[in-house]
């Protein structure tokens, strides 16, 4: 990370951009060819992995069933400063970049409890019930994280 005064070190911190992130982006690399989407997402208790769900085909899943390598991103917290200078404006955020390996879940219990994970997080309740044939017809990733930095602007002023 190029500004070290930005960076955010504490898994506490980390672990709250996460929790307050309504989307993650997923980078994929088809061949040279670069596509991001946004999805919904859990995270594992012990920040280790992150859950999606999405359909059984299509686009994101032909390229990840090629490179399961993906860049990831969520942020937090938009707020602009404007400054009298327009290149002296800058945002107020926080956010996470990351890599891992995406997983294709295929295990009834490690679904279920991908989508218990997922619902959590935006529900903020940790019991749900899922009929098994939905449960069956869900394609369910796992993202187990490799790399992770975060980084914060807290405060207004000319930023270069």
């Amino acid at each position: 990370m190029r500004r070290k005064d930005r960076e955010v070190k504490e898994k506490e911190e980390i672990m709250d951009v996460f929790q307050k992130a309504d989307v993650c982006r997923l980078a994929l690399s088809d061949g040279s060819v670069p596509y991001i989407v946004a999805m919904n997402f859990g995270l594992t208790a012990d920040g280790r992995s992150l859950y999606f769900h999405c359909a059984h085909e299509g686009k994101k899943i032909d390229i990840l069933k090629k490179n399961n390598l993906v860049c990831f991103q969520a942020d937090i917290e938009h707020e602009l400063f404007l400054h009298s200078v327009s290149c002296g404006c800058s945002m107020k955020y926080k956010s996470i970049v990351g890599m891992g390996r995406i997983t294709f879940v295929t295990g009834m219990a490690e679904k279920t409890m991908a989508l218990q994970t997922i619902m959590a997080h935006y529900t903020k309740k940790s019991s749900h019930t899922f009929k098994a044939e939905l449960v069956e017809k869900t394609m369910v990733l796992r993202l187990d994280i490799e790399e992770i930095s975060c980084k914060a602007l807290l405060r207004p002023g000319h930023q270069t």
